[in-house]
């Protein structure tokens, strides 16, 4: 563990540490621990406190990723279904070095989380703002028998088990926007990004990354190109010791609902989506690149697929962006 990282690891119950303390604990000088203080401050993106006579605390407590409370919240089963697991202080993207683990032969049913990416990834080349610390980053990677395309509904099953999982934690009015938006509100509250990579007849390898957004300040979520929220707005007690036990079981629940969808299909999993379907019957605008299709949202297929209602009739789509536009007109 470097410096830094021992440093934040001190400060995170957000109590106040005497210069004294800190030095010791980090093997330094006391005249070195101001600049050591900065230079961490700095690197994650924290806001530092210096408490007048007694020392320093970090202005916000910080609950970070531990292994042996995340695995707690699992389980017996799915700790043993869980074949590795991997925890990163900082990352270019959960996604991403997770697609590379598989490329060199990661087992199935690795899970990678992260406290920081810097080059968080979400759908359609956005950036996902990933702040040290204070929303929850993770990537799950699922090895399959089956070809590329019949895993392309998996992003609504991950979805289904995103939001029963925030809806468990009391999250009231959590909704799914095709295909796998999460928003409280209409703000997004977690995305997902899936990937598949494979034979075109199969076996084939999937890795599942979600992003949370548990306590992120204003100014932290400033690049954020389109209304959001946080868990701590959505939950009326507050989130306060969560952010490992919603990591570890929402990788249970994945790695079950992965092995249902893998044996049955969608099936399962509709009714289960129409549960937090809110946009059911309400006039939207589907942007397939440059083209925009207007109508009425009609819910989805057994197959995954969104049905529109258009002035040309019902239509099926298997990819686009839909814009929630109260009011936005139907037809062309």
């Amino acid at each position: 563990m470097d410096r830094q990282i021992a440093l934040i690891r001190l400060l995170a119950d957000g109590e106040v540490h005497s210069g004294e303390a800190i030095a010791a604990h980090l093997g330094i000088t006391r005249a070195a621990v101001w600049k050591a203080l900065r230079k961490a401050a700095e690197r994650f993106g924290l806001v530092l406190e210096s408490v007048r006579g007694r020392g320093y605390r970090l202005a916000q407590p910080l609950e970070l990723l531990e292994r042996e409370r995340l695995l707690a919240a699992m389980s017996e089963q799915a700790r043993a279904r869980l074949a590795r697991l991997d925890i990163h202080d900082q990352i270019d993207s959960t996604n991403a070095w997770l697609m590379r683990e598989a490329a060199a032969g990661a087992p199935s049913a690795t899970l990678c989380l992260a406290e920081q990416q810097s080059a968080g990834r979400g759908r359609r080349g956005r950036t996902w703002v990933s702040p040290f610390g204070v929303n929850l980053y993770g990537s799950l990677l699922w090895r399959s028998p089956l070809a590329p395309a019949a895993l392309g509904a998996s992003s609504l099953v991950a979805g289904v088990v995103v939001a029963e999982q925030l809806a468990a934690l009391g999250v009231e009015g959590v909704a799914l926007k095709w295909p796998n938006d999460v928003l409280w509100q209409r703000r997004k509250l977690a995305g997902l990004l899936l990937e598949v990579a494979g034979e075109s007849q199969g076996p084939s390898h999937l890795v599942i990354g979600i992003g949370i957004n548990l306590r992120m300040a204003a100014d932290q979520g400033a690049a954020i190109d389109q209304p959001w929220v946080t868990l701590a707005e959505a939950v009326p007690d507050g989130v306060e010791g969560v952010r490992n036990a919603l990591a570890g079981r929402l990788a249970e629940a994945l790695l079950e609902a992965l092995a249902d969808y893998e044996r049955a299909g969608l099936a399962p999993f509709l009714a289960r989506w129409g549960r937090f379907d809110s946009l059911l019957g309400q006039p939207v605008a589907l942007h397939l690149g440059e083209r925009v299709i207007r109508g009425r949202y009609a819910g989805i297929e057994s197959d995954g697929a969104l049905r529109l209602e258009t002035a040309e009739g019902v239509r099926r789509f298997q990819a686009g962006e839909v814009s929630l536009r109260p009011g936005a007109e139907e037809g062309r």
